[in-house]
């Protein structure tokens, strides 16, 4: 076997496995070469030696990616991700490993998207708080920004940390690596980087970083944001501050080859009760949450109008079509305890993540959950399908497994 030394990059063998266990512990599906985790496992010795022996010898061309449509978490339309092999992810991984040691420190403390010790309930909570401090408010929508991103920008961002050759000679065929479709077509990209790619999360943070969050430091210093990936707020202290700022990331992002929505990107006042002006738009979405002028009630009980976050609109509706897909009624094959154990992690993530803010919004998406069980407690046994017997078996339920439902801590009716 040669010798690490023998080859013209120097790979450590350690960091390819460590990238395995990252891909195996994230899961995922297959590429377009079919290979489940499972499969690739079978000869994990011998597909990870494959790995490493090609990057180090600088021979690795990654494979086509495989295209999938998908909605898009927050509701809002679908997106198109780019799902690479196995074997590629963990490829890519090795690479972003390496990209994220050099790019962390130079980050904006107000980036949060896809960085340790961050997550998208960081981002809302100091959106919240300045949202009270700062009147104004721009809403920025990217078009299409994993199609449009300019490629050679994001080489030069990643020149930008590091001059390690393989890293920029296996991003830029990442980069260049071909869309599959599920008819075979292949469709070669000349820009844009696929979402769902292991390494284009440090590379759009990269790209982001130079092309506004160091800009926005730098030309408007008193604009606080928040920016997860390419969803970004700006905070002004008045509607002339707002309205020439956001001019200038209009044509800020033109420089680098991207556009802002012109019918999604809005400058919002961000109205309550102490400040009561008139404006065209009084909220705006953020991470699948939408903040806008909601009832409160201040420690002595006295109810008051704050500009407060909850669960959206979209994301609502998109929770519910899920809800709907499920058909949890028709699974009259499980016993309770199976749908418990089938149902519980997908409703304790919708509240983990969605409750976090406001969470009456979300009672009446839980209360359907409990009227499905319903419907399927009178599918699977006869005798609860009239009210009263239901209500006396459901009472029992209740009463015996209190926690058998993650619904059951907020709601219990249906």
């Amino acid at each position: 076997m040669p010798k690490p030394e023998d080859k013209p990059f120097v790979i450590p063998k350690l960091m390819v496995w460590e990238a395995w266990r990252e891909v195996k512990a994230n899961k995922g599906a297959p590429g377009v070469d079919g290979q489940d985790l499972g499969e690739f496992e079978a000869d994990l010795k011998g597909n990870l030696y494959k790995i490493w022996n090609r990057m180090s010898s600088g021979s690795y061309f990654p494979p086509p990616v495989r295209a999938v449509e998908v909605p898009k978490p927050h509701g809002g339309g679908v997106r198109l991700l780019g799902v690479p092999t196995i074997a590629d992810r963990v490829a890519q991984t090795v690479a972003a490993m390496y990209l994220g040691e050099r790019a962390e420190p130079r980050f904006h403390r107000d980036s949060y998207g896809y960085r340790p010790g961050r997550s998208a309930h960081d981002a809302l909570e100091v959106c919240r708080q300045r949202c009270w401090k700062y009147d104004w408010t721009i809403d920025l929508d990217v078009q299409k920004f994993f199609d449009e991103v300019p490629r050679d920008l994001i080489v030069k961002a990643v020149e930008a940390v590091t001059d390690c050759r393989w890293v920029l000679l296996y991003v830029k065929r990442w980069l260049a690596a071909p869309l599959q479709y599920p008819d075979g077509i292949l469709v070669e990209r000349c820009k844009g980087t696929p979402q769902w790619s292991a390494v284009s999360p440090i590379l759009v943070n990269l790209f982001m970083h130079y092309a506004f969050d160091s800009w926005m430091a730098r030309n408007y210093p008193g604009c606080p944001f928040e920016r997860y990936a390419d969803d970004v707020v700006v905070h002004c202290k008045s509607r002339r501050q707002a309205e020439y700022v956001r001019a200038g990331i209009t044509a800020r992002m033109e420089q680098v080859g991207l556009r802002l929505h012109p019918d999604k990107t809005h400058v919002v006042y961000c109205k309550d009760s102490n400040r009561r002006g008139e404006h065209e738009h009084t909220s705006f979405t953020f991470l699948g949450f939408a903040f806008r002028p909601r009832k409160a009630r201040n420690k002595r009980g006295v109810s008051f109008t704050s500009f407060l976050p909850a669960i959206s609109p979209e994301a609502l509706k998109a929770r519910s079509d899920r809800l709907r897909d499920l058909r949890i009624h028709r699974r009259t094959d499980l016993t309770l305890d199976d749908l418990a154990e089938w149902l519980n992690p997908i409703i304790a993530g919708w509240m983990h993540y969605y409750g976090r803010y406001y969470r009456t919004v979300l009672h009446p998406l839980l209360r359907r959950v409990n009227l499905y069980l319903r419907r399927w407690a009178g599918k699977k046994y006869r005798r609860l399908r009239t009210y009263k017997r239901f209500t006396r078996w459901w009472t029992g339920i209740l009463g015996r497994e209190p926690d058998l439902f993650a619904q059951w801590q907020w709601v219990r009716s249906s």
